[in-house]
């Protein structure tokens, strides 16, 4: 009888807190806060309709998504959201589907989990 094993996925999100100290000393204490959860919920919302996009099968609209979402991470520090919507967009422009599957799925992992890296940092701070 075969041996069945499950492999769990586990990855290392990567903020930079650098660019967060930063907005909190350019913008103070509350007003970043602010503009760091309104980041967040667009980052959430982008997500969503990248997620959607890719279940249509609307690679246009994945691309699209997709540079915004890493100009909006990078922007706050998310590096490894950044990066792995950098890698969606250029799959999705080439059109390879099974390596466009796979970071799709990384995508949601990379983007809950920077999402919720990222606000435990703001409401800490």
């Amino acid at each position: 009888m075969a041996e069945i094993l499950s492999l769990t996925v586990s990855e290392a999100v990567r903020v930079d807190s650098q660019r967060i100290a930063g907005i909190m000393a350019e913008l103070g204490d509350t007003a970043a806060q602010h503009v760091i959860g309104l980041a967040l919920e667009q980052l959430a919302t982008i997500l969503t309709t990248t997620e959607a996009a890719l279940a249509a099968g609307d690679l246009a609209r994945t691309v699209a998504d997709s540079e915004h979402m890493a100009r909006l991470a990078w922007q706050i520090g998310l590096l490894s959201l950044a990066g792995v919507a950098m890698d969606l967009g250029s799959t999705a422009e080439r059109g390879d589907l099974p390596a466009l599957a796979a970071i799709r799925a990384r995508l949601q992992r990379v983007g809950n989990l920077s999402l919720t890296a990222i606000w435990d940092r703001a409401a800490i701070s």
